[in-house]
């Protein structure tokens, strides 16, 4: 089942209004111009959604200089959001998607298997936008660690 095969590179990127921790709702439209790192992470807190978390913080001034603004997109609920941004300083959007629309429109909410079980879940993935809104990269089920150092290296 991989990402959304109706998504590939050069394609318009899925619409989007959720809500987020620091900026109210956040659509596609409202950043229209801009150049959109969006992650999609499982769950707040967790070692590796962390990690992951805390390289996009401790590289934001690179991704900035090179005019991407980041989106962290998960399941979880706002409140939880502002929690784990407060704990770990995080210093971009954080965007609850608990009913996974967005997840399911980027194609990342699907089959996973873990210790041998079949789930449906989130797939930790990235996609770059460029400013016309349209899909620069697909990064699909990547690892959260080395993930921003390869974007950084490879994306930007």
């Amino acid at each position: 089942m991989g990402i959304n095969p109706k998504l590939k590179v050069g394609d318009a990127a899925p619409d989007f209004s959720l809500e987020s921790d620091t900026h109210g709702q956040v659509s596609l439209s409202d950043m229209k111009g801009k150049k959109l790192v969006i992650y999609f992470y499982p769950k707040d807190m967790t070692p590796g959604c962390t990690r992951q978390a805390c390289d996009f913080r401790d590289n934001h001034q690179k991704f900035e200089a090179a005019g991407y603004t980041i989106l962290g997109v998960s399941p979880d609920p706002i409140e939880r959001h502002a929690k784990f941004r407060e704990k770990h300083d995080l210093n971009f959007i954080l965007m609850a998607d608990p009913e996974h629309e967005m997840a399911e429109a980027y194609g990342v909410w699907r089959e996973k298997t873990n210790y041998g079980k079949k789930y449906i879940g989130l797939v930790r993935s990235t996609f770059m936008i460029d400013a016309d809104g349209k899909i620069a990269e697909i990064q699909d089920n990547v690892r959260a660690t080395g993930h921003v150092d390869r974007l950084i290296r490879d994306s930007i």
